[in-house]
C-alpha cells in the first residue's frame, strides 16, 4: 500500500482478506494463552488446594505460589533460547518484533505469571507473540504483503481483541499512520487495520464476551456540572496514584538489574509479590478484572481506609511484577487501580454517580500509564457500560492530561533492542 495515491479498489479488495484473517489469528492466539491461564490458574488455586485441604486465600498459600513463579520464570528468563522476548518494561504497546525463537519461552512465561496471580495483563506478550507469528506466517502465505503492514495489521487485531474497542485501536495507529510517507487519504490507510480491529474483536467476543464490565452500573443521564468537576477531582486522583508509583519504576528496574542474572532478580521479585499478595490478600493478585467486578459487588463490605491500603499494594505489587523481569503489560491492573479509586472517591464524595466515578477513576489511571488517551476512554466506557459518561470523560480528560502529559511513566527507554535472541 506504498505510493503516492490512495490504493485502489482491487488493493483493498485483495488485501481485506489477510487482514481478515490476521484479525482472526490474533484473537485466537490470545484465546489460547487465556485459556491455558486460566487451566493452569484453576490448578494452582482450587484443584491443589482442595485435593492438601489447603485455604486457597492463605497467606503462606499465596506467598508460596508467587515464589515458586518467579523462580521458574526466573529459569526460563536464563536458560531457555530467546529469553521469553523483550523486557516488559522496556517496552509499550507497539514494539519491535521479537525472533520467532523467542516466542515459545515468552509463552510460557506468560502463562506462568498470568496464572501464577502477578499483578501483570497479557497485553504487551500477546502482541509480540502475535506479530512474531504472524509476520512470519504471513511471509509464507502472502509473501506481497510488507512486514511493516503486517504489524500494523497485527496490533490493531490484537488491541481490539484485548480491550473490545476496534475503534480505540485504530485511534491509537493513527499517528503512526499519517507519520509514514505512504500515499492516500487518512482513511484509506487505516481501512485495513480497521478490518483486523473488528475481527479480533467480534472473535474475541463470541468466544469469551466483553474484556471488561463490573456489572449492572446505574447510567449517568443528564450530568450536573458539579459532577463534572468532581469527576474531574476522582480521575485526577486516580491517575496522582499512578504517577506517583511511575516515580519508583525506573529506580527499581535498575535495583533488580545490578542482581545480574534474571534468576535471582525474577526469584527476588516473586518473593517480594508473595509478601504483598499475603498481606493484601486474593483482592490485590492477578490481572484485575474479576478483581475489580468483585470489589465492586462487595463495596459495601469495605470501608475508605480498607479501599486506600488495597490501592497501595495493588500499586506495589504492580511495580515489583513489571520492574523485576516478569513479562505482562500494565494496561489491566491500571484499570483495576482505577476502579477502586474510583470506588474510593465515590465513598468520599457520594456526590458523584457511581458510574461516573469509576469511570472517572479508569480514565486517569490508564492515561497515566499508557498516555494513550483514546485507549484511556474507551475503557472507561467498557468498563461502565454506559456511553453517557463519554462526553464528561472527554471535558475532564483536560485536568488528567495536563497532569500526566509530563510526569514520568511506567517504562524503562533504552537505546535500541539488541537482537541478543530476543529481539528481531
Amino acid at each position: 500500500m506504498s505510493g503516492h495515491g490512495a490504493p485502489s479498489i482491487g488493493t483493498l479488495l485483495r488485501l481485506s482478506i489477510p487482514a481478515i484473517l490476521i484479525g482472526v489469528v490474533s484473537a485466537l492466539s490470545l484465546f489460547a494463552v487465556e485459556e491455558a491461564a486460566h487451566l493452569l490458574e484453576h490448578l494452582l488455586w482450587e484443584a491443589l488446594p482442595e485435593a492438601w485441604g489447603i485455604a486457597p486465600a492463605s497467606g503462606w498459600w499465596i506467598f508460596g505460589v508467587l515464589a515458586v513463579t518467579g523462580l521458574l520464570i526466573g529459569l526460563i528468563l536464563t536458560y531457555v533460547p530467546g529469553h521469553g522476548g523483550h523486557d516488559s518494561a522496556t517496552v509499550q504497546l507497539i514494539a519491535p518484533p521479537i525472533a520467532l525463537g523467542a516466542v515459545p519461552g515468552l509463552v510460557v512465561v506468560t502463562v506462568l505469571a498470568l496464572a501464577g496471580g502477578v499483578s501483570l495483563g497479557p497485553e504487551s506478550p500477546i502482541i509480540a507473540i502475535n506479530t512474531a507469528v504472524l509476520i512470519a506466517l504471513v511471509a509464507r502465505l502472502w509473501p506481497g504483503v510488507g512486514i511493516e503492514l503486517v504489524m500494523m495489521l497485527t496490533i490493531a487485531g490484537t488491541i481490539g481483541a484485548l480491550f473490545g474497542t476496534p475503534v480505540a485501536a485504530i485511534l491509537i495507529l493513527t499517528g503512526v499512520v499519517a507519520a509514514a510517507p505512504s500515499g492516500g487519504g487518512l482513511w484509506d490507510r487505516l481501512f485495513l487495520p480497521l478490518l483486523a480491529a473488528g475481527a479480533g474483536t467480534v472473535t474475541m467476543r463470541l468466544l469469551v464476551g466483553p474484556p471488561f464490565g463490573l456489572g449492572d452500573i446505574p447510567p449517568l443521564g443528564t450530568p450536573q456540572v458539579s459532577q463534572i468537576l468532581a469527576g474531574a477531582v476522582v480521575a485526577s486522583g486516580a491517575a496522582a496514584v499512578v504517577v506517583a508509583g511511575a516515580f519508583f519504576f525506573r529506580p527499581l528496574h535498575a535495583a533488580f538489574r545490578r542482581l545480574g542474572r534474571p534468576l535471582v532478580y525474577t526469584t527476588l521479585g516473586g518473593l517480594i509479590l508473595g509478601g504483598l499478595g499475603a498481606l493484601g490478600g486474593p483482592l490485590t493478585l492477578f490481572k484485575g478484572g474479576p478483581q475489580a467486578a468483585e470489589l465492586v459487588q462487595s463495596a459495601e463490605d469495605y470501608t475508605a481506609a480498607q479501599l486506600a491500603v488495597a490501592i497501595a499494594i495493588k500499586l506495589a505489587a504492580l511495580l515489583i511484577a513489571a520492574t523485576s523481569g516478569f513479562r505482562g503489560g500494565r494496561v489491566f491492573p491500571a484499570a483495576f487501580l482505577g476502579v477502586a479509586s474510583g470506588l474510593l472517591g465515590h465513598m468520599l464524595l457520594p456526590a458523584v454517580p457511581l458510574g461516573l466515578a469509576l469511570a472517572c477513576g479508569v480514565l486517569g489511571s490508564v492515561l497515566a500509564e499508557t498516555h494513550e488517551g483514546w485507549i484511556a476512554l474507551f475503557i472507561a466506557v467498557a468498563v461502565v457500560g454506559d456511553i453517557t459518561v463519554l462526553p464528561v470523560l472527554c471535558l475532564v480528560l483536560l485536568p488528567v492530561w495536563l497532569l500526566v502529559s509530563r510526569a514520568p511513566v511506567m517504562h524503562v527507554h533504552i537505546a535500541e533492542h539488541k537482537p541478543s535472541g530476543s529481539a528481531a
